[in-house]
Formats: structure tokens, C-alpha cells, sequence
């Protein structure tokens, strides 16, 4: 299990520097003047560059890919019920996504600012959890009908 978090959280590196390369594109395409934006401005005026702020970032964007990566192995842990995986990975992703969206920026800094930005993690969350789960489902129902059905050799 251990070796498991292990190599899911180096594995979630790269993917979550990726995934914040990612973002910043789609965000610099969708205020689409021209210019990329590879960071909040609020960021570079904090840490003093803004090639200061992409390295803060990157860093960050790291750090959540490891715990997404690694937090993935509390799927299957077979012997806890559905609602305490999902409530464990939640809290485990929230307690990682929430400073580091405070740290960078990405949300604004007030009271109002973090419920914004929590109820939009929240619906992304139950967005995803909830194709996860159908997809699943339907595995699980193919594999069923499989199983029911005569071998006709």
C-alpha cells in the first residue's frame, strides 16, 4: 500500500504540472487578447516576478498532482464503505486544493472569495465523482450479464 502512494504520488507530478499548463493556456485563450498569462498578476507582485510566481506555481501544481495521485489509492480500499472514500479523498484533496488556491491566487482573498472557490471545487468534485460512478456501474453490469450468460462453445 505504501509503495502504492508512493509511486501514484510521483506518477501525479508530472500530471498535475501538466494540468496547471494546461489551465493556464485555456485561461490565457479564454480572455483572448493575444497575450499568455502563466500566472495571477497578484502573485507576481507577492513573490517579487512573475518568473518567481511560474516557479511558485509549477511547485504547487506538483504538489497537487502528488496528492491527488496518491489520495486515488483510497478507491481501493475495499473494506470501507463508498461514503467514507469519498469523504476521506474529499477532505484529503480539499485540505491540499484549498491553501494552495489561496497561496497562488487562484481564488480571491476574502470569506466570500474561498466560498466561491470551495463550492466550485465542490460541484467539480461531485461532477466527477458522480461519472466515476456511473461508469463503474455499467462495467459492473456488463461484467454481470457476462457472467449470466451461457457459453456457447
Amino acid at each position: 500500500m505504501k509503495k502504492q502512494i508512493l509511486l501514484r504520488g510521483l506518477l501525479g507530478i508530472p500530471v498535475g504540472i501538466a494540468i496547471g499548463c494546461l489551465i493556464t493556456i485555456f485561461v490565457s485563450l479564454g480572455i483572448a487578447d493575444g497575450s499568455y498569462y502563466p500566472c495571477v498578476p497578484a502573485l507576481a507582485t507577492q513573490v517579487g516576478s512573475e518568473i518567481n510566481a511560474v516557479v511558485l506555481q509549477m511547485i504547487l501544481c506538483a504538489v497537487l498532482g502528488a496528492v491527488f495521485g496518491s489520495a486515488s489509492v483510497i478507491w481501493e480500499m475495499d473494506n470501507w464503505s463508498i461514503a467514507k472514500q469519498t469523504g476521506i479523498y474529499f477532505s484529503v484533496t480539499a485540505l491540499a486544493m484549498l491553501p494552495i488556491a489561496y497561496i497562488t491566487h487562484w481564488m480571491e482573498h476574502s470569506f466570500v472569495g474561498f466560498l466561491i472557490y470551495f463550492g466550485i471545487f465542490f460541484a467539480i468534485f461531485i461532477v466527477m465523482w458522480l461519472m466515476q460512478y456511473y461508469i463503474v456501474k455499467s462495467k459492473i453490469k456488463k461484467m454481470n450479464l457476462k457472467v449470466k450468460k451461457p457459453n456457447n462453445l
